[in-house]
């Protein structure tokens, strides 16, 4: 076992909060250390519903803060990251029986004007009657209001935020679980174990960040020996994917007879969204899967609203996590808070550990800001924050500027196929024209394994995203599990296994 040089942080879980907290501390000049079990954005923070949005539906429960804070989120994250993010109209069909109109129209008035909205479209009411999102629609829904939130491409979020905190020196350790952690003479001596090869080795940090997600209370119990700890209730989100149900480029927001929400939305071109649900979990939330009761829930949810109804045949895809929100004793999952908290342990003289509680993905980079605060009071200050107006890799065009970098990357490589540009666009942004090298033609990009996705594109997932198995590629780097087949899949399977381990095991400093 071997000693490695004392760190400032030492963080705990890949994904959106603990890969936020340690880009915004590493930029500041702090030395970090981060450990992730599995993949990167492996449990919740790629099992969301994609959105970046303040929630309206927290209203409701009058969640005020959080709400604003989301709102006032949504254009800093869309400007710093435009390849991954952009904006989104959502249409809600006024349902006779269920909110009353006035109801809604107050809702969307606050969501309009409490958030600092400058560049996102405001409220519209629509005839259905005659206004294209009602096409797919039921006619008894003859009135709708419209209004502007944000998609985001949630796991490359994540990896986005890990590869820009590993450029500027954090080390990031995918694969590498914590296995224990002890107080000495005033540090951390945290154990870690490379989940492959059972090789353990001890890391020194003077604070943890413990942001664990879903296992944030097995963590306390667990590598760090504490007894009788509940902090989290664990909430089941499940989707189901479906070939295209309409061509309108804008979403649904769908209410439901039992008080509940569900979207509808345009998703990888060719497929349709639907989701979530929200039930309560037991059990590790490595294993969940969507249920059957959770299937009818949507496709008969969805049905209430859509002339075709959704069937389980209709389906191409399913996902769910497990939402770790903190557990504020409501009474119903959909009632829990969805806002952050942050708790400290310890003080400058005894090693501190914080803990991360709830929090969604749009709040992450004010969830950072306010952990290095706390962090700052424990081990001391080293840089003012800075992540407000710091694109993502790949983010450094203009919000609105897609388009033309599609055309840039495009007249760089015209052997691409418009689809293929737009699609690495949306995926690397500038840094596709890294990934894309010095290729003149299709065939520099090596073998093909379906789809648009070539060796080229895999073998810099591997280098610069690490990614070492076909799942990491195909669900949460690429999405191009919905368009390979199961043989094609297994071949980049065999081909991944192929790989020398050095390159698949990627810790990058």
């Amino acid at each position: 076992m071997s000693d490695i040089a004392m760190h400032d942080i030492f963080i705990i879980g890949g994904g959106i909060n603990g890969c936020g907290i340690a880009r915004d501390a590493v930029g500041r000049g702090y030395s970090v250390y981060l450990a992730e079990m599995n993949d990167l954005a492996s449990g919740t923070s790629s099992g969301s519903t994609k959105l970046i949005h303040g929630g309206l539906r927290y209203l409701e429960h009058y969640e005020f803060r959080l709400v604003r804070e989301a709102l006032m989120e949504r254009e800093i994250i869309w400007r710093n990251a435009p390849h991954i993010v952009w904006p989104m109209r959502f249409v809600l069909p006024h349902h006779k029986g269920l909110r009353p109109a006035w109801l809604l129209r107050l809702g969307l008035f606050l969501y309009d004007h409490i958030g600092g909205r400058k560049r996102l479209p405001k409220t519209r009411t629509l005839d259905m009657t005659s206004d294209p999102a009602g096409k797919p629609l039921k006619k008894l829904f003859t009135r709708a209001f419209e209004y502007s939130d944000c998609w985001v491409n949630d796991a490359r979020f994540v990896v986005l935020n890990a590869r820009d905190a590993a450029d500027r020196g954090a080390t990031i350790a995918t694969r590498t679980k914590v296995v224990g952690a002890r107080r000495e003479s005033g540090h951390w001596a945290i154990t870690v174990e490379d989940v492959a090869s059972g090789r353990q080795e001890t890391v020194n940090a003077r604070l943890v960040v413990n942001a664990a997600g879903p296992w944030i209370d097995e963590v306390l119990t667990g590598a760090m020996g504490r007894n009788d700890v509940h902090n989290v209730r664990l909430v089941q989100g499940s989707h189901i994917v479906i070939e295209k149900k309409f061509e309108d480029p804008r979403a649904y927001f769908f209410q439901n007879k039992d008080g509940r929400i569900i979207f509808a939305i345009p998703y990888e071109d060719d497929y349709t969204l639907i989701g979530t649900t929200d039930q309560d979990y037991e059990g590790d939330p490595k294993d969940v899967r969507i249920s059957d009761r959770e299937i009818d829930y949507l496709c008969a949810a969805a049905s209430e609203y859509f002339t075709e109804p959704v069937r389980r045949d209709d389906i191409v895809w399913t996902y769910s996590a497990v939402r770790p929100l903190y557990d504020d004793g409501a009474s119903k999952a959909q009632e829990a808070t969805r806002d952050y908290v942050l708790k400290a342990e310890g003080d400058k003289h005894e090693a501190p550990v914080i803990n991360v509680f709830g929090g969604k993905i749009t709040t992450y980079r004010r969830l950072s800001e306010h952990m290095l605060e706390k962090i700052e009071a424990l081990i001391g200050k080293k840089g003012a924050p800075w992540t407000a107006d710091a694109p993502l890799p790949g983010g450094d065009f203009a919000a609105d500027g897609y388009d033309a970098e599609v055309a840039r990357l495009s007249a760089a490589y015209p052997f691409l196929e418009a689809r293929h540009a737009r699609r690495l666009v949306r995926l690397y942004g500038t840094r596709a024209h890294t990934m894309l090298g010095s290729a003149g033609s299709a065939a520099d990009l090596g073998r093909c394994f379906g789809a648009d996705l070539y060796e080229a594109e895999v073998r810099y997932l591997v280098d610069q995203e690490w990614a070492r198995t076909a799942d990491d590629i195909l669900w949460r780097r690429t999405k191009r599990g919905l368009r390979l087949s199961a043989d094609e899949a297994a071949a980049l399977a065999v081909y991944m296994d192929g790989l020398e381990a050095g390159a698949r095991h990627v810790v990058a400093r």
